[in-house]
């Protein structure tokens, strides 16, 4: 599974506001230049994450963006989440309803898919922002 390189960018600037919980708005000129990210780019990003509840944003001279809950609280899979969707390795794993695959009832490899989707999931949720933070230290 590889990762698109919008949800790298969201995991960054959720990780670069989780460095600055607490301390009030952050600038999306400053998230930008501390992660690397093309600001345009960067703001369509946080703009989509906004309305999920996780991130907030004031406006005005001291505005920018903070998270809206603990970093201990949001996990790497969460985020990745938001962006990207359900962690399933193929798509008939989430979507049993729709025209998948005719082999779906007999087939041998769901097993492995389930397992492969069960241990992404469990690094991703298993690793906090706060974690991520402490890491780094």
């Amino acid at each position: 599974m590889n990762l698109s390189q919008k949800c790298q960018y969201a995991v960054r600037a959720v990780l670069e506001l989780a460095k600055q919980y607490g301390q009030g708005p952050v600038a999306i000129s400053q998230i930008a230049a501390s992660q690397a990210i093309p600001q345009r780019f960067l703001e369509n990003i946080l703009n989509e994450i906004r309305p999920t509840g996780l991130i907030d944003s004031r406006r005005g001279i001291q505005g920018g963006y903070l998270l809206a809950r603990d970093p201990a609280t949001i996990t790497v899979g969460e985020v990745i989440r938001l962006v990207e969707g359900p962690l399933d390795p193929v798509k008939c794993i989430t979507d049993q309803s729709g025209p998948c695959c005719p082999l779906r009832e007999s087939c041998a490899l769901v097993h492995l898919w389930n397992r492969a989707k069960t241990a992404v999931e469990a690094v991703y949720d298993g690793v906090s922002f706060r974690d991520l933070i402490e890491q780094e230290r």
